[in-house]
């Protein structure tokens, strides 16, 4: 099975002005990028400490939903510890009506032990447990009249989620996975797994883990789009046309953009000017597949 090359754009929404995330998802919409990303953390994360500012990625997603009209939006990726899988599927649901069924639904086992350790959140010890958990629930919520579950750490008795998605019968499911539990959860329950970055070395050790995690659990790998977010300084053109065709190469489909630094909105212009010759990268990779 074949999948399309698609260009997103991320901007976190850490350490960065509602103005610039505005110009950002404008740039996005208006380019013809495919997808627009935002993060999930309730404090920042990286060099820098965490008392930076930094907006809560599902409202962002609703705004987004609003400021645009064609880009598909989504958050790379949501921490399942965060919320009730069944506030986190009726949040997924709203944005998918706000949108006009646009979401890409991302999510993944949380990891910042900061966040957890500062608001008493609970869950990190057993992160991928409860990741388990919620995905089977969360789909039961996206696509049943009622859903009963009785798990380890979630129970649910007849309930109710109404509506249900706009999208049959729910967004694309993007699961971020690196660890080989988390990577039987991709093959089991992901519509796309997604890589958190990497060189292409590094990202070739991890395709074998997935080809293996799929294996393993009776998955066609190949039904799986490969997503992987990367940055680029926006100094030499070359650089990121040539490191897309490397990713593409690896089966890296789904590619998304970091916008890092501090003038997030005049890199997203440079990268909308190269969208054209960044996808001439597939028919390239067409072409050499047919000789």
């Amino acid at each position: 099975m074949t999948h399309p090359l698609r260009f997103g754009l991320k901007l976190s929404g850490q350490d960065c002005t509602i103005q610039s995330l505005r110009d950002v998802w404008k740039i996005a919409d208006e380019a013809g990028f495919d997808h627009l990303w935002d993060f999930d953390h309730l404090a920042a994360i990286g060099p820098g400490g965490p008392d930076r500012p930094i907006y809560e990625g599902w409202t962002l997603q609703a705004a987004m939903a609003e400021a645009t009209t064609k880009v598909r939006i989504g958050c790379l990726v949501t921490g399942n510890t965060y919320r009730n899988p069944a506030v986190l599927a009726k949040m997924a649901v709203t944005v998918d009506h706000l949108s006009g069924g646009r979401l890409e639904f991302g999510i993944g086992a949380a990891w910042a032990e900061i966040e957890h350790q500062m608001y008493g959140i609970e869950g990190l010890d057993h992160r991928v447990g409860r990741l388990s958990e919620s995905l089977q629930i969360i789909k039961s919520l996206f696509t049943e009249e009622r859903t009963n579950f009785e798990g380890r750490y979630y129970h649910f008795k007849d309930a109710i989620a109404n509506p249900k998605p706009i999208q049959k019968p729910y967004p694309p499911i993007w699961i971020g996975a690196s660890g080989p539990s988390t990577l039987r959860l991709v093959a089991r329950h992901g519509d796309v797994w997604n890589i958190s970055g990497g060189d292409p070395e590094f990202v070739q050790g991890l395709i074998d883990k997935f080809e293996e995690a799929c294996a393993g659990v009776g998955r066609d790998q190949s039904e799986i789009r490969r997503s992987l977010q990367f940055g680029w300084d926006g100094k030499d053109r070359n650089e990121l046309l040539e490191l897309s065709a490397r990713y593409l190469e690896l089966g890296i489909t789904e590619q998304v953009i970091y916008l890092r630094g501090a003038q997030p909105a005049a890199l997203a212009e440079k990268i909308a000017e190269l969208l054209p010759d960044l996808r001439q990268n597939e028919r390239k990779s067409s072409q050499a597949t047919r000789r």
